[in-house]
């Protein structure tokens, strides 16, 4: 009998658990960069110790809730119950990101959620949807805009970006991080920087706003056709006026949160015209002056001069080579030293490029070195020119202690002089030895190579103890194999520890440089999301990969804000923390 009872009531409690539910929704599955998202955590029975996803590792930030509902009802003698606890999320990098698992505690037992999949894409143009929160304020007071100065370049023709931000009078900016870095695929890049970020004054669709400048950039499409630069999203935090005013008159601000983004942009790019183009055009575009210099035209036999050929002027001055000399082959010439003394100011690259060539002469005589020609397409004529270098003469004196004199005498010193080099290897003074040498038995050297061996004996017995007690420290060698990887990549930004940009900019060097060296992934693959996948696919910490997710963002949002020299020391020591922990979970 007590058999049966126990049985029924396990059945009814299976029933029971059975028809609990306990299920993540969200808005949409595909959503931009720059849009949010909406997930809903709903059951129908109450529950306790409700644990949400670790949103920030899975690629998201939390921007609203969580709010909690619920309801009940009575229909026909039947009782319903239902509750949610939602989130409105916002992406922070592309790609398929996963929601993990959710769990609540419902009447004893423990309920989990099933993964979702949300397929994040480039910034659209219309970021609102209708599940976010009102904000609707700052749609129409706050743009980023890409400024282009020419979509219809020619190949190596210089353009520059500059990215504004525009924002009306009534709200104000507290703080903005990159979401999505834009990608020049097929162009040449050199960003410029900019040290101090003023706000100034400007017309924006007919209205006066204010903007700041955020970016500039030079670019130089290495191809023809139509070339996509992928936009640039940020998100911007701002304050905005509620509409209420306090005792003393004064507006009462809200805080609130944007995604924006600049739209990408194609550039239609033009190849050079094939009409005129000669033969030796090695890619120059621009405005030069071209120049072949050498250092001196008479030498002594055995001494050397330096050539120079120098290109300068404004254009892809870093992107063409320079022409090459040809000399006579009883002049030796060396590969040459290169050097660049190039700036890149808006207008594009200006300044020089010069090789610099060291010639030393074999024989006497008088050597020609034939006119270089110099080719480049002018921008502002639109056509080929070519600069053609004076021809050059080298003359070669005779050598040190040899006299003019008569065509018998020349002919003999040259014979004299090529025997003179034929047997230069033969010594003049000799250093002989013996056929019968000494017996080494007996000798010092014999004894003291014998008695070696037996002198190392206790030496090898002490390094061999010194090893295994070493060996035996596991955790001591792991800790301080963790700290001398930590400092090997936080060297040089604890060089630039005094200097806010350059120190962030190394200490996100060697986060990378890190997981390039531990997971084995190029820099390319190095969104969060893969990052994430695969530290935990590793056994490591969420904790830790959270951390470390958190001070890479830190990094880049950290270069424009105002920050510490007790919060640089903070970060510094944070990443080595990271870094050592990493060390230990991943061995």
């Amino acid at each position: 009998m007590k058999k049966l009872v126990v049985l029924i009531l396990l059945f009814i409690t299976h029933l029971l658990s059975a028809q609990i539910q306990f299920e993540a929704k969200v808005s949409k599955n595909t959503l931009g960069l720059n849009e949010r998202l909406r997930i809903d955590f709903s059951m129908n029975a109450d529950g306790d110790n409700f644990v949400p996803p670790p949103f920030e590792v899975c690629g998201f930030k939390v921007v609203g809730g969580p709010s909690q509902s619920i309801s009940q009802s009575w229909v026909n003698g039947r009782s319903t119950f239902h509750k949610a606890y939602s989130y409105f999320l916002a992406p922070t990098h592309k790609g398929n990101l996963v929601i993990k698992q959710a769990s609540i505690e419902i009447n004893g037992q423990i309920y989990k959620t099933s993964p979702i999949k949300i397929n994040v894409t480039n910034a659209v143009d219309q970021p609102r949807d209708a599940n976010e929160p009102a904000a609707v304020r700052v749609d129409n007071n706050l743009y980023l805009v890409a400024d282009i100065s020419k979509t219809n370049p020619y190949v190596n023709e210089p353009i520059t970006v500059v990215y504004k931000l525009y924002f009306s009078y009534n709200i104000g900016i507290t703080n903005w991080r990159e979401l999505n870095k834009p990608k020049y695929n097929d162009f040449w890049s050199q960003n410029i920087d900019i040290k101090n970020l003023v706000a100034e004054e400007g017309m924006f669709k007919g209205e006066r706003y204010r903007f700041i400048v955020l970016k500039k950039t030079v670019l130089y499409p290495q191809k023809s056709g139509k070339l996509e630069i992928e936009p640039l999203s940020m998100d911007i935090d701002v304050q905005l006026p509620s509409g209420k005013r306090n005792f003393w008159g004064q507006p009462l601000m809200v805080e609130d949160n944007k995604r924006v983004s600049a739209g990408s942009k194609i550039i239609s790019v033009k190849p050079l015209p094939e009409a005129g183009k000669p033969d030796d055009f090695s890619g120059a575009v621009g405005k030069f002056s071209f120049n072949v210099t050498p250092s001196r035209t008479t030498i002594k036999n055995g001494e050397s001069l330096d050539l120079s050929v120098s290109v300068s002027g404004t254009g892809n001055l870093k992107l063409f080579n320079l022409p090459k000399p040809e000399v006579s082959s009883a002049l030796e010439m060396y590969d040459p030293e290169h050097k660049e003394n190039v700036s890149t100011p808006l207008s594009g690259m200006t300044g020089s490029i010069t090789d610099n060539y060291t010639i030393v002469p074999q024989d006497k005589g008088n050597y020609p070195l034939k006119p270089l020609h110099f080719t480049f397409f002018d921008l502002s004529s639109g056509a080929y020119k070519t600069i053609t270098s004076k021809p050059i003469l080298i003359n070669v004196l005779d050598g040190p202690g040899v006299a003019a004199g008569s065509s018998k005498h020349k002919e003999n010193t040259k014979v004299e002089a090529t025997a003179n080099k034929t047997f230069a290897f033969i010594k003049q003074e000799t250093n002989l030895v013996g056929i019968h040498p000494k017996d080494f038995l007996g000798t010092t050297l014999f004894y003291i190579l014998l008695l070696i061996p037996f002198g190392m004996i206790p030496v090898i017995i002490l390094f061999k103890k010194k090893k295994e007690a070493l060996d035996a420290d596991v955790v001591g060698n792991k800790m301080k194999k963790s700290n001398l990887l930590a400092k090997k990549y936080l060297s040089e930004a604890k060089k630039q520890i005094n200097n806010k940009e350059p120190f962030y900019i190394a200490l996100e060097k060697a986060m990378h440089n890190f997981l390039k060296a531990k997971l084995n992934i190029e820099t390319s693959e190095m969104s969060k999301d893969k990052i994430s996948e695969i530290l935990l696919s590793k056994n490591a910490q969420p904790d830790t990969v959270a951390d470390f997710i958190n001070l890479t963002e830190s990094c880049e949002l950290a270069r424009y804000a105002p920050s510490t020299s007790v919060t640089i020391q903070q970060d510094y020591d944070t990443a080595v923390t990271i870094i050592s922990n990493l060390e230990k979970q991943l061995a």
